[in-house]
């Protein structure tokens, strides 16, 4: 296809004529000539992508350095939240505990829980996760406070003994939070 004399230049045509000033106006962003050169080519590369949305006869020259300006602040927004660790210091010092191992004694936590009575599971629930009182738990069961205080010590002295646990002894790590709570309240240490 031939173009007229009526039909606006091709702007694949007229892209290198701007490069020049995205260049200089990258730099004025970045400070930098390396950073400013691939700001330039990531601008090429999204106005070439999108020649679609532009609308032929309006001013190329704005309609990149829009472009520019868009993917510079960008990119500013993303490399906010980086941490700066050129010699990796900061990165070794970076880890996650494997999952796994909670899982595996939150499962073995869960066996033995359903191995205690119902009253034992209860008493356990209302007293050491829900945080109730031996006396609101007393009242909520209809029980006497030391009939609590019994099944409570006994289902905590059960749970260890299945759990194969001794006094004070910490095994569970990456439990939830009621876990944590029924365990707390007889010595053994949830880390």
């Amino acid at each position: 296809m031939t173009r007229t004399e009526a039909s606006p230049p091709d702007p694949r045509e007229e892209l290198p004529t701007h490069l020049p000033a995205l260049r200089a106006f990258a730099i004025s962003l970045t400070r930098d000539a390396t950073q400013a050169d691939d700001l330039v080519q990531d601008t090429i590369v999204k106005a070439w992508s999108n020649f679609d949305k532009f609308t032929p006869g309006s001013n190329l020259r704005a309609w990149l350095f829009t472009i520019l300006r868009n993917t510079f602040f960008s990119a500013k927004r993303k490399t906010r939240r980086e941490v700066p660790d050129p010699d990796g210091i900061h990165t070794a010092g970076l880890y996650e505990k494997p999952a796994h191992d909670g899982r595996l004694a939150l499962a073995d936590f869960r066996t033995a829980f359903d191995k205690l009575t119902p009253e034992q599971r209860e008493v356990l629930i209302l007293v050491g996760a829900s945080g109730f009182s031996y006396e609101e738990a007393a009242e909520m069961t209809g029980v006497a406070v030391g009939t609590v205080k019994s099944r409570a010590n006994r289902a905590r002295q059960k749970l260890c003994d299945l759990l194969g646990l001794k006094d004070g002894e910490g095994m569970f790590s990456g439990v939830d939070g009621v876990t944590s709570a029924v365990l707390s309240r007889s010595g053994i240490q949830a880390a």
